[in-house]
């Protein structure tokens, strides 16, 4: 045993040679002797070392009291993992921890040559690292064998269900020993996890450290609530106002990605994307960008950045909301690891605050709300930074000092001061101006508490279809400024008057310019004092003609014989009603159309030059002329289609 209770004396060397002094939480409890032997069910916070923590686990099982690995003939161990940079990255930590017992690792990973994953494989491997899908393959090829597996682990196993491969997790269960270890790792359990647990497990032990219940002390989450169409402005804000050494921006789709990656390119920061449309050599590259700090932004999708880990990343941002609290718990896993400190802030529209409110609520999160920094509190961040600069007091050696004192002779301090300054700031992407448009206190918010508003005319009514539901987006775009800002909407036939509030009326003005049109056809008008309502009309008016109050029917006025009478309605009197106000001649006097052959015009008569219709021979059988009964029908034969020689 080595100087940290319960582990082999190998790995104990390898975590001091790594740095480490004390475990994590869950390294300490998954040691725990009771579990040495057991099938285990662990929860916890990401990146509390959930990797290194079934490593130690697998430890006893893997080297049954030996201190080093034997000649490897079939695998020991199988470890799976949802993607590709997670199983990597999973490889990477056994590697070193298994450093000083001459494991050998294998890796069957998705995207990669399978040629050389055979080959390795045949060599001999210890211990198996790779994607669900990948291990399937090798599985059903035969040169992966399973027949001498000890344990599986299943690290990130709430998101291999999410992504789809429940029967592909099944699989390799089902073809593994039954006698082994199985070893499920996840930041949450939701119920599909305890039924897989419940149906690969033999008596699993639920572990759950004391962190999982309570928000992750070394993430900051802040709210940030902007204008819909200001959220890339507030991200390039949220960048420059905290200079990260690594940020990690993430994105609902990959077009999302794309778009971003680039504007964020040319507005000069050092950014690399991450998404599923990239091969695994150009994710490899993207990432070790990031890690040897030649790219300091990552755009990523969820799926692509599922846990990772980037050294010294600071800053985890979702430009889209996220749409679970697991998602959420995830992203931002990926900052504050290892007892690092990092923020995690949500770029929050509008429209979307009470939604991300029970989001947080959900995730048992307190964020800090506010606004995304703006310019000028960029510019006051980048002067502390600079004068904060270790590099002005730092002492100076004798060559510096006398190249010091000639600039010194040729320019004056401030000259030298000011070229710093710009040597300084060039790299830098200017800050944007952002809409000083925040959310109102939700009781404020209500329709019926706009005062004081500004009304504008429109030419468009219920004649063009005009409607709430896109009136309102248009406006805000040609205003820029939201839905909070707009009052009442009254729609007329072919009018429509809008309320905006007093702030916002000129800079929607100004936005319009001088043509006061919106989307080239709409002509926009400003109305001094309230409108007058057209004579036309509103929507419960149209088609319709007003006829006035009527007094409605009290049946004790009635009785009294005071009031109107209530109309009774009856079906005769109707049809008796209608046959009295018939202006057509009474039946008798009408003609009656013949029951023959002959052509009917209406009036009786033989229509003129018209004619008339021959009569149809009896049916073959019957006398011509005769009497017909009802069982001699003729029977209707049809005629043989002709075909075309």
């Amino acid at each position: 045993m080595s100087e940290f209770e319960g582990v082999a004396k190998a790995l104990g060397q390898a975590l001091t040679k790594r740095g480490y002094s004390v475990l994590t939480p869950v390294q300490t409890a998954i040691l725990a002797p009771e579990l040495e032997d057991a099938d285990v069910l662990v929860s916890a916070q990401t990146g509390s070392g959930k990797t290194v923590a079934f490593g130690l686990s697998l430890a006893p099982t893997l080297l049954a009291g030996e201190d080093r690995f034997g000649r490897a003939a079939a695998p020991l161990a199988l470890a799976v993992a949802p993607t590709r940079e997670l199983a990597l990255q999973v490889k990477r930590e056994l590697d070193w921890l298994y450093e000083m017992t001459g494991a050998v690792s294998a890796s069957c990973i998705g995207g990669m040559d399978m040629g050389g994953e055979r080959r390795a494989l045949n060599k001999g491997a210890h211990i198996v690292v790779g994607t669900p899908g990948r291990l399937r393959d090798h599985i059903e090829r035969g040169s992966l064998n399973v027949s001498e597996l000890r344990a599986v682990v299943l690290d990130e196993a709430d998101e291999m269900l999410d992504l789809g491969f429940r029967e592909d997790l099944e699989f390799i269960l089902d073809a593994a020993p039954s006698d082994r270890r199985t070893l499920m790792f996840s930041a949450t359990v939701p119920r599909s996890i305890a039924t897989l647990a419940k149906r690969y497990q033999r008596n699993a032990v639920r572990v759950a450290t004391t962190e999982e219940q309570k928000q992750h002390l070394d993430i900051e989450y802040r709210a940030l609530a902007v204008a819909p169409n200001d959220r890339e402005n507030a991200i390039i804000n949220l960048l420059r106002y905290y200079d990260a050494k690594s940020a990690l921006v993430f994105c609902a789709t990959r077009a999302t990605v794309n778009h971003m990656t680039s504007r964020f390119a040319n507005r000069g920061f050092s950014v690399v994307a991450l998404s599923g449309e990239l091969s695994q050599n150009e994710r490899t590259h993207a990432l070790q960008a990031m890690r040897d700090g030649r790219a300091r932004v990552c755009i990523a999708t969820d799926v692509a950045a599922r846990g990772i880990d980037l050294p010294d990343l600071e800053l985890v941002i979702h430009a889209d909301i996220p749409k679970t609290r697991e998602t959420l718990l995830h992203r931002s896993g990926r900052t504050g690891r290892a007892g690092r400190k990092g923020v995690s802030a949500l770029i929050v529209p509008h429209n979307m605050r009470y939604r991300t409110e029970r989001l947080l609520d959900s995730a048992n999160l307190e964020a800090t709300w506010g606004k995304a920094p703006s310019a000028k509190e960029i510019l006051a961040r980048d002067r502390e930074r600079t004068l904060a600069d270790p590099v002005l007091s730092d002492p100076l050696t004798d060559e510096e000092r006398a190249f010091a004192a000639e600039l010194l002779e040729r320019y004056s301090p401030e000259q030298i001061a000011g070229a710093f300054l710009r040597q300084k700031m060039a790299g830098m992407s200017a800050p944007e101006e952002l809409l000083d448009t925040g959310p109102g206190d939700r009781k404020e918010s209500r329709r019926d508490a706009f005062k004081g508003g500004v009304w504008f005319s429109l030419s468009v009514g219920h004649k063009q279809n005009a409607e709430p539901r896109w009136l309102l987006p248009m406006l805000c775009r040609a205003g820029h400024m939201t839905k909070r800002e707009i009052g009442a909407i009254r729609i007329f036939n072919s009018e429509t008057f809008v309320e905006l509030s007093a702030d916002s009326a000129e800079r929607f003005v100004e936005e319009l310019g001088s043509d006061m049109t919106m989307e080239k056809t709409i002509r926009v008008a400003r109305v001094d004092g309230l409108p007058d309502m057209p004579a036309d009309g509103g929507r419960e008016q149209r088609g319709k003609t007003y006829q006035g109050n009527k007094p409605a029917w009290d049946p004790q006025a009635a009785a009294r014989g005071d009031g109107p009478k209530k109309k009774k309605f009856s079906r005769r009197a109707d049809a008796r009603a209608d046959a009295m106000n018939d202006d057509r001649p009474p039946p008798a006097d009408r003609p009656q159309k013949p029951r023959g052959d002959k052509p009917w015009d209406g009036a009786g008569k033989k229509a003129k030059g018209k004619t008339s219709y021959k009569v149809k021979k009896p049916h073959r059988g019957q006398a011509p002329g005769g009497p017909k009964s009802a069982g001699d029908a003729p029977v209707k034969r049809k005629k043989p289609k002709k075909h075309a020689d």
